[in-house]
């Protein structure tokens, strides 16, 4: 898109209409831009929409409502919140941050952010672009989409509107909106054809999912996947049906139909009992889940990571060395969790024979470890780092390109009971601890080790969004992933290129399936 000298940048003409964005910290933004339809009324529990546009210019310079979700006051003792108002059905927005509104063809980033399927928001400050925009010379795309009931309950074929619609209508959010970056972003100084999308936790999975889907096929060429918690089952149609009845008896209404009525506080409001009725002891709580309902969703995402036009895709993947540590550390009741207890939970996986045997060789690699440490440590490797490995390992057998991590780096925060949690690694990615005050588990942090380390994570995001290689000049090397040394990246105060970092806790879960 050219520009007659003159000419104001923050304003961009697009099919849909005119937009006026702001210069801020010598990058552009446009904020609240529409990319779908607004999925309300009868478009509640429908596939997105296109948009119908608008007339005149379109003010860009403010967030807009983020998708709702249940809030908590004062924040989360962890992330000190994730997500707040104002929320509203008509969420699907984006956010753009670019170095100039010209015809340069940058890659682009598109960010999709995680919560637990529950939470979470594009414009949160922490996933603000600014920092990729202005330091590695991206455009940076970051999306707000349904969650919770309003975009993973199941509603049935046929119940959500035309029969073969099916579920999963965040992937359908996210579908427009990668559609939406191949049509518009040029405009923006993007290129349509250098696209990475990036995702941390439910947000990984999201990032795999449309990897492999086959309306992203040549949209996609890189994904980086944060903290993918492959480790989920998810359930098939006649699974999450169950869970579809349970919340609908939560909400007080007979059908699909009735539900639709309802405002959405009460339908959030309905989701928080679901919690307690899909809790199990020593399981990550996820009471709304993608469900693999062969018209949206044919396979698990990180299966079809592995075939077909996601063969094709460059992957960086990584996990947190405690991730598990985020949801179970601060809470009273797992910390006075018995051998017994935990014995009993590893049976779940391992059959009872061999628990004993698995606690045993938990309680060695972690000296002086409680129960529920070793549980930690059980429900991290399950849930998060066995999967990703299990991913690794198959993709470099097939000569696919596969980049591995851990990030290693524990926070002194509460006593250091943390360790290297859940999330930890996001603010060094982004490299943006300004806009992280508000997070108390970045508490004690060495301002050196902090800053040295996010300059180093976060220009090998950089690199790889811009060469599909995360190699830097301040980085040790890092190569690829392969089945005969598994380089894995450790990043933590000293950062290392280390062989089999994962290796006890791989023999220990090997064989086993990739999910």
């Amino acid at each position: 898109m050219s520009h007659p000298p003159g000419q104001d940048r923050t304003v961009v003409d697009l099919p849909a209409g005119r937009l006026r964005g702001a210069n801020e910290s010598g990058v552009t933004v446009f904020r609240a831009v529409p990319y779908a339809a607004p999925p309300v009324g009868d478009l509640r529990w429908r596939p997105a929409q296109p948009h119908a546009g608008w007339s005149g210019t379109r003010d860009a310079t403010a967030d807009g409502p983020s998708a709702p979700q249940l809030y908590m006051e004062g924040g989360d003792p962890v992330l000190g919140g994730h997500g707040s108002p104002p929320f509203d059905e008509d969420c699907l927005t984006l956010n753009l941050w670019t170095p100039a509104v010209d015809d340069a063809r940058r890659p682009v980033l598109v960010w999709i952010h995680g919560g637990g399927f529950v939470s979470g928001s594009g414009s949160l400050p922490g996933y603000s672009g600014e920092t990729f925009a202005r330091d590695g010379d991206l455009v940076v795309v970051s999306i707000n989409y349904r969650i919770g009931p309003l975009g993973y309950l199941y509603p049935g074929d046929g119940e959500g509107g035309e029969a073969g619609e099916g579920g999963n209508f965040w992937l359908t959010d996210q579908l427009a909106a990668l559609r939406w970056v191949k049509e518009n972003i040029a405009s923006f100084g993007g290129d349509p054809d250098c696209v990475t999308v990036a995702g941390q936790s439910g947000g990984a999975v999201s990032t795999a999912a449309l990897a492999c889907h086959p309306q992203t096929e040549g949209l996609i060429r890189r994904v980086i996947l944060q903290s993918p918690p492959f480790g989920l089952d998810l359930p098939g149609p006649d699974a999450y049906l169950e869970r579809t009845a349970a919340y609908l008896e939560l909400a007080g209404a007979k059908d699909l139909a009735e539900l639709r009525t309802l405002p959405w506080p009460e339908l959030i409001a309905a989701a928080a009992g679901l919690f307690a009725q899909t809790a199990r002891w020593g399981y990550w709580p996820t009471p709304f889940l993608p469900v693999i309902d062969g018209v949206t969703l044919s396979g698990h995402p990180a299966e079809a990571l592995l075939s077909g036009a996601a063969a094709d895709v460059d992957v960086m993947i990584g996990w947190t060395r405690e991730e598990a540590n985020f949801g179970f550390a601060l809470d009273e009741g797992y910390a006075a969790a018995t051998r017994e207890q935990v014995t009993d939970r590893i049976a779940d996986t391992f059959g009872s024979e061999a628990a004993a045997g698995v606690y045993a060789a938990y309680a060695r690699a972690r000296p002086g470890a409680r129960p529920a440490d070793v549980l930690m440590d059980l429900i991290t490797d399950e849930l998060f780092r066995m999967p990703a490995v299990r991913l690794a390992e198959a993709r470099a057998e097939t000569g696919s390109p596969v980049w591995a991590y851990q990030f290693d780096l524990p926070t002194p925060a509460y006593g250091g009971r943390l360790g290297a949690a859940h999330c930890l690694e996001l603010p060094f990615v982004f490299d943006n601890f300004d806009q992280w005050s508000h997070a108390p588990f970045l508490a004690g942090l060495a301002p050196a080790v902090r800053d040295g380390l996010a300059h180093a994570m976060h220009r090998a995001w950089i690199a790889f969004v811009r060469t599909g290689d995360p190699n830097h000049p301040d980085l040790p090397q890092w190569r690829p992933y392969d089945t005969r040394n598994r380089i894995t990246m450790r990043f933590d105060s000293v950062v290392t290129a280390l062989d089999d970092l994962a290796g006890a806790s791989r023999l220990l879960h090997t064989p086993a399936p990739l999910i």
